[in-house]
């Protein structure tokens, strides 16, 4: 069996090395990886962290480059590749411009799409933008789903997809979480944090939150935060240029508000793992905060992760009195303001991946 694995940001190779060590397991399966360089800085590095490698990188990215252009050149761009290889299967992860475009292709060329994390949804198909779209449209030309939780089952048969289509099979991403803490020196995340003091992890990378007026709120609920409480805050930072002045101003603000460049995976999780609770927009950073029992704020209005919302998450978008009241709640609560790892198991115990390969198999020796 031939297996082509498409990855266009790190999120997908963090979310995707789980399912390629799986299959490099079997010697009857031909693994091949393809980059297409939608997050040109940043992919590699997720896919090293995991001891992989690419066996293309078409690079596409380009500074300045709309949605549509992007989707065009993947789009492109996979001919060559899926002629080359002549796959039995095209694997794509997520919402991205990445995987519907290379869903796309495959469609066209005749070869079976398995879509890894189907089902995610918010309902509306502006939040987030394309994201939404995006993972609809995939259904429409995958002919496995393999959907992390049972809502995101119903999700799909509500859409007309066949159950036997649909494989229920928990998150890649604790797949991935529980390698990561056994990967590096756990020494190594760069918080230099008092351990009396409270850490606060940030991050913020979604289109529709790196708008003028959202990144002033953000930037204003940090600066009240590290000035009123006895906490250290770390910042991660997207480099996507929007970003650029934001940073710029709050690399300085503060002792206690750490400004970094993007981490590894590895350290990453190590940084969430000491972290008191965790600010975000991010997708995957809601699922592994969750497993890992920690408070996360979401700023975002919605969430396609409601699972979540069960566990220690609460939605308080980008405005800065939402974040301010709901840090400070987590922060002076006399109770513990976390949860043993791995008690919140809704989204899986580290287990998708063998799932999501036993059941290409199964396909792949079924009478046709």
């Amino acid at each position: 069996m031939r297996i082509l694995v498409i990855i266009g940001t790190r999120p997908e190779a963090i979310k995707l090395a789980p399912v390629i060590r799986r299959l490099q397991c079997h010697a009857d399966v031909a693994v091949r990886v393809c980059l297409t360089g939608q997050h040109r800085e940043l992919l590699s590095q997720g896919l090293a962290d995991f001891h992989l490698h690419a066996d293309h990188n078409l690079d596409l990215m380009q500074d300045g480059q709309s949605v549509n252009d992007m989707v065009a050149r993947v789009l492109a761009a996979m001919s060559t590749v899926l002629n080359q290889e002549r796959p039995d299967w095209v694997v794509v992860q997520g919402d991205t411009s990445s995987a519907i475009a290379a869903a796309l292709a495959a469609f066209h060329h005749g070869v079976r799409v398995a879509h890894v994390e189907a089902g995610l949804r918010t309902g509306d198909p502006n939040q987030p933008w394309p994201e939404e779209i995006n993972r609809r449209l995939i259904a429409q030309l995958a002919h496995l789903h393999f959907a992390p939780t049972p809502s995101a089952k119903h999700n799909l048969e509500r859409e007309g997809i066949a159950p036997s289509a649909i494989e229920v099979c928990g998150n890649t991403v604790i797949d991935a979480l529980l390698l990561a803490q056994n990967l590096g020196d756990e020494n190594i995340a760069p918080t230099a944090a008092d351990p009396h003091q409270k850490l606060i992890l940030c991050t913020l990378h979604r289109r529709e939150n790196l708008t003028p007026e959202r990144l002033s709120q953000v930037e204003t609920a940090l600066k009240v935060l590290v000035a009123e409480h006895d906490c250290h805050i770390v910042f991660p930072f997207h480099p996507n240029p929007a970003l650029a002045d934001t940073v710029a101003r709050l690399r300085d603000f503060h002792p206690r508000l750490r400004m970094i460049a993007p981490l590894s995976y590895v350290p990453f999780v190590r940084l969430m793992m000491q972290a008191s609770l965790i600010l975000t927009d991010s997708g995957g950073i809601q699922e592994e905060a969750a497993y890992l029992g920690k408070p996360v704020l979401i700023m975002r209005t919605s969430t396609e992760r409601p699972e979540v919302l069960e566990g220690d998450a609460i939605l308080v978008g980008t405005d800065e009195k939402a974040i301010i009241t709901a840090v400070t709640k987590i922060l002076q609560s006399p109770h513990p303001i976390h949860r043993p790892t791995g008690t919140f198991d809704t989204l899986g115990t580290g287990g998708a991946a063998s799932l999501i390969v036993q059941r290409l198999m199964a396909e792949e020796s079924a009478p046709t």
